[in-house]
């Protein structure tokens, strides 16, 4: 079969487009995965791979490889073939993006993932209005507004941290792009569009609201505006631009905190109650209502996570047995509460010391921590911004437990890694150059 050089890599960036859009929709997502394997399969002659890529493939592929590591370690292979195929991705990506690093198109591919899930935000939003007004409208009167980004993400299909962590990272991407625009001469119309994308997208990190993902969208926020501060620029106009972008995160998040007075109860009180319950939480009424979403309740589930790891320690109780023999820990120790709701690690570092041992913690830190690596080597605030937020959101979840954590992590992270080669083969050819 025979595909000419620009035919291939429109579709392979195609493609790539599409697995992000549709990262929220687990169906058509694994749809499209499917198709860009076999595509990538059917033109593997096209791969060029070095020995200098084989770590950053490796790195990438680590939670696969140490799934597959300690496959034997599982007390149910058919659980443990379940884990394993979520992570497959993790094989796949590596091998055919950074195989085809000089292809990869990384802004073009951010610029249209950031305006396409923005465009489906829209229209799920009209949609939620549309077929459930009474929860709307319930909400924009300020009723029951601890459980609005929920019912919302459970309409769309997905959990509301997970959805937001995708919405976190288009929002500090759309205004990396507003603010290159504005240095720009391109049309006002072009500046407005930018502008409306980036509102907006914001708009659904609030309306979402959960705590992790909005920390991550405003530490983005504030690396983005450091990053586009140029040195060429006069302090004059640095002031100017530094202001207008204050501004209009403050008025956005102003407005919205006036709708959604339980924003101030969410994250201050809310967070920090019945801290000296932890391991206790029986003793509280009716903890569903009073601490679900707590941080008293997470630390009781890392306290819990914690003292079982330490007993099954050094290889841990397998990838199919984590939650399963957690659950069972919270029932021995008399936590009701936690036995009843079945709760999960809700921190990677600790599932994978649950999991698998010592190593798992130090696998998960060399993945994170190579996002950090990427960004700091391509000076990208994007790149930095995301490694803040994915590593914030597996302190109190665990992403890499989810296909829509582990897809939307290893895709970008291999788009990363690809940038950042294109950069050092630029940098190659002009030193030869100029040589």
């Amino acid at each position: 079969m025979k595909i000419s050089e620009k035919r291939f890599n429109q579709v392979f960036n195609l493609l790539l487009f599409l697995i992000a859009i549709t990262l929220i929709f687990r169906k058509l997502c694994t749809v499209f995965l499917i198709v860009f394997v076999v595509f990538n399969l059917l033109f593997f002659k096209k791969l060029k791979i070095s020995k200098s890529q084989l770590p950053i493939m490796i790195v990438i592929a680590a939670p696969f490889l140490m799934e597959m590591l300690f496959f034997g370690n599982n007390d149910s292979y058919a659980i443990g073939l379940k884990s394993l195929e979520k992570s497959l991705s993790l094989l796949f990506f590596p091998i055919f993006i950074i195989g085809n690093y000089q292809r990869i198109q990384f802004l073009k591919i951010l610029k249209a993932y950031c305006i396409g899930t923005t465009l489906i935000m829209v229209f799920f939003f009209v949609r939620f209005i549309v077929l459930y007004p009474e929860h709307f409208f319930k909400y924009l009167n300020g009723i029951h507004l601890w459980e609005m980004g929920y019912v919302f993400s459970d309409s769309i299909g997905i959990h509301a941290p997970a959805l937001n962590m995708h919405l976190a990272f288009v929002a500090f991407s759309n205004l990396y792009f507003l603010l290159e625009t504005s240095k720009t001469n391109y049309n006002k119309w072009y500046k407005i569009g930018d502008l409306v994308l980036f509102i907006s997208s914001f708009f659904f990190v609030l309306y979402v609201n959960t705590r992790m993902a909005l920390l991550g969208t405003l530490f983005g926020f504030m690396v983005v505006g450091y990053f586009q501060i140029s040195k060429r620029d006069s302090s004059k106009i640095i002031f100017k631009r530094a202001i207008v972008m204050l501004l209009l995160i403050g008025s956005v998040l102003f407005l919205f905190i006036q709708k959604n007075p339980f924003m101030k109860e969410k994250y201050s009180t809310q967070i920090f109650s019945n801290m000296d319950k932890v391991g206790k939480l029986d003793a509280i009424d009716h903890p569903e209502i009073a601490v679900y979403s707590s941080f008293v309740t997470r630390l009781s589930i890392w306290k819990s996570a914690w003292e079982l790891s330490l007993k099954n320690l050094p290889f841990g109780v397998g990838a199919s047995d984590g939650k399963i023999e957690l659950v069972k820990y919270f029932k021995e120790t008399n936590q009701i509460f936690l036995a009843k709701y079945e709760f999960p690690t809700h921190n990677q570092f600790l599932d994978y010391l649950l999991k698998f041992g010592i190593l798992g913690p130090i696998v998960a830190l060399f993945y994170i921590g190579f996002i950090a690596y990427l960004g700091i080597k391509t000076k990208n605030a994007v790149v930095l911004s995301f490694f803040f937020l994915f590593f914030i959101s597996n302190l109190t979840d665990d992403f890499l437990l989810r296909f829509d954590g582990i897809v939307f992590s290893g895709l970008w992270i291999s788009i990363f890694a690809s940038y950042w080669l294109q950069q050092k083969s630029k940098r190659v050819a002009n030193n030869i150059f100029l040589e």
